[in-house]
């Protein structure tokens, strides 16, 4: 029998989304920025020390995942976690931009303990927050609208910071002051703390986890047995630069090109606008077309939305905004359909292999998250040092030309690469539904 899930429930776990995202999108646009112009770390330094960490990080999250699939609680599997670690991010989310002051050594080393201990806890909070979805009804349905939802929630999250993130800023001092990053991630940590514990306390999880306890080994199998996850979470791993890229440039692209970090409120708006509409218009699609095809039609669009701005030229400000909605519209689609594709694949590791593994192959998508994420800075700490930037010096035309060729052409690339491993992606809407039935009737014997 299918559940249906509260309104109260999906709003909470939306909430949640939110805040989880403000965080990250608040590390994602400021912490390199804070790093080079406030703290006066090399950009090529710095870049390395987000990469090495992030990529630290991310091969700690399918232990995270299997972690959460051997939990279990009163709470259930995944909302313990939920339950006690949103006040530690809060706190270590303060201390990446806590300037302590001292030698450059000694910065450079609070800078990357601080950032290490910033993502491993990040894996906390993040791996059981997106799992949660998976177990909260038995209809794929409701299971899709639950995570559309989230993503509506996680943009939301990403544009109050990419909207308002600088107006903070601007109230505490601005750009250039340090305080002001402070302050910011003060405000931010106790809201984001507060909307996920909200998710763990007010949701519940109503798919119950086998009895049957599952070794390390079989948790494994989930992930290089299922061949549909895997080509997925290729994919993955290059649409995510799209967004990636241009949330680690975009305070340099409208310091530098545009000359006032003021348009970072009109990239946010465009990003909110674009998203949501994007998000939005993709259910109805999936009613009508397959997954697949959705996608890479996305992709397609999104590439050619980037390509023409920067063959058109960019410094007319309110048409590149234009441009800038067009993209983010296909970027939403692709979250929506990716995250439908990854709860398919749950399904199909159930069907196939007689485990779902929820936690691990959540752990997997936000292990490609973080380690695109990584793969971002380094294009950006590389591109920065390519185009012999310093900071706080006027910009120069070859400055510009290269910003302007990391935020638009960069992303374009990302788009069309993203669609050759999702060619291979091997759950069709017909074997999908067949998957389905299959498991209802394992479930009623």
């Amino acid at each position: 029998m299918t559940t249906k899930v509260p309104l109260a429930e999906k709003m909470v776990f939306s909430g949640g989304l939110l805040g989880q995202n403000m965080l990250y999108s608040f590390m994602s646009m400021y912490i390199l920025f804070f790093y080079t112009d406030l703290l006066g770390i090399p950009a090529t330094t710095a870049s390395v020390i987000l990469v090495v960490a992030s990529i630290f990080d991310a091969c700690l999250d399918p232990l995270m995942g299997m972690i959460t699939d051997k939990t279990r609680s009163r709470w259930g599997k995944f909302r313990p976690y939920l339950l006690f670690a949103p006040f530690l991010i809060a706190l270590a989310t303060i201390v990446c931009f806590w300037d302590f002051g001292g030698s450059s050594k000694t910065t450079l080393v609070i800078a990357t303990v601080s950032y290490l201990l910033w993502g491993m806890l990040y894996t906390v909070c993040d791996t059981p927050l997106w799992a949660l979805s998976s177990v909260i009804s038995t209809d794929p349905g409701e299971r899709t609208l639950f995570v559309t939802l989230g993503k509506i929630g996680g943009t939301l999250g990403a544009v109050v910071i990419t909207v308002g993130g600088i107006q903070l800023l601007l109230a505490f001092g601005g750009e250039r002051s340090t305080q002001a990053y402070l302050y910011s991630a003060i405000i931010i940590g106790i809201i984001a703390a507060l909307s996920i514990l909200l998710t763990g306390i007010l949701t519940r999880e109503r798919v119950a986890p086998s009895p049957v306890k599952i070794s390390f080994r079989q948790n494994l199998q989930t992930v290089y047995k299922n061949k549909p996850l895997l080509t997925l979470l290729a994919s993955l791993l290059i649409i995510n630069l799209v967004n990636g890229i241009r949330q680690s440039i975009q305070l340099y692209y409208v310091v530098y090109v545009w000359g006032d970090a003021g348009y970072a409120t009109q990239v946010g708006i465009s990003l909110v606008v674009g998203m949501l509409l994007g998000m939005t218009a993709t259910p109805p699609l999936l009613r009508r077309f397959s997954k697949k095809k959705v996608f890479i039609l996305s992709c397609i669009l999104g590439s050619l939305s980037c390509i023409l701005p920067y063959l058109l030229g960019d410094h007319n400000v309110m048409t590149t905004l234009v441009f800038f909605a067009v993209s983010f519209f296909f970027s939403g689609m692709t979250t929506i359909v990716s995250t439908s594709m990854l709860l398919d694949t749950i399904d199909y590791s159930e069907w196939k292999l007689g485990f779902r593994g929820e936690g691990i192959v959540f752990s997997t998508n936000t292990f490609v998250t973080k380690f695109s994420g990584a793969l971002s800075r380094l294009i950006i700490g590389a591109s920065l040092g390519l185009l012999s930037y310093v900071e706080n010096q006027p910009s120069t035309p070859r400055l510009q030309q290269g910003l302007s060729f990391v935020m638009f052409l960069l992303p374009a690339l990302c788009f069309l690469a993203a669609i050759l491993p999702i060619l291979f992606y091997n759950i069709s809407d017909k074997q999908r539904l067949q998957t389905l039935s299959d498991l209802e009737n394992t479930r009623s014997v």
